[in-house]
């Protein structure tokens, strides 16, 4: 193949053929996603406009995955991603998604380091314990990027419910929606700007 620090050229033609201009061979979509596997860097263009396409087709190998019964991605998660096209928080979620995937990836490997050091049910637990700490750490950032999304009492502990009567508190409650409301405001208007 090529060097990891080397980006290979992938064209993709009419025909919907990909080609290697690395290694002169045409390749397949279990092709590409084997060199990201192996690190590999590439990227892909199309062959008549010349046009950057990386971006599809590392989506269309997600596709492919997810059409082969390898679920990876929980359906909530793609219901709120599509939620964040056109919000005026979709200039942040690439770098939150792409930090996030960088600790994942970090924990991984810790995690496969316990997987080995371990014997029996123990490294099960480690493994059960970092994918409940993993997705917590999602599911509370992706609820920082909604705070407006409203719960109903049903879906609140009895805990919460009970606190919300406390006359100090919601009013403390109510000074952080403001700031919070003012906050997405002045993103708001930055993104404006920006357009």
């Amino acid at each position: 193949m090529t060097k990891k620090n080397e980006q290979t050229v992938i064209k993709k033609y009419a025909n919907r053929r990909l080609y290697n201009t690395g290694t002169s061979t045409y390749v397949t979509l279990e092709d590409l996603s084997e060199m990201v596997k192996a690190e590999d860097d590439f990227v892909v263009y199309d062959a008549k406009s010349g046009d950057d396409i990386t971006r599809s087709v590392l989506t269309q190998i997600i596709f492919e995955h997810e059409n082969k019964g390898q679920n990876l991605l929980p359906i909530a998660f793609l219901r709120q991603l599509i939620r964040f096209y056109g919000d005026s928080m979709q200039t942040l979620v690439p770098s939150y998604l792409d930090f996030s995937m960088q600790n994942l990836a970090k924990d991984q490997d810790q995690l496969r380091k316990q997987l080995s050091d371990s014997f029996g049910n123990s490294a099960f637990e480690a493994m059960e314990e970092q994918v409940r700490r993993n997705s917590e750490m999602f599911e509370n950032a992706m609820n920082m990027f909604m705070p407006f999304t409203k719960a109903t009492n049903t879906d609140m502990p009895a805990e919460t419910t009970k606190q919300d009567s406390n006359p100090q508190k919601q009013n403390e409650l109510d000074a952080l929606k403001e700031q919070v409301a003012d906050m997405q405001k002045m993103i708001s208007a930055l993104a404006d700007k920006k357009d």
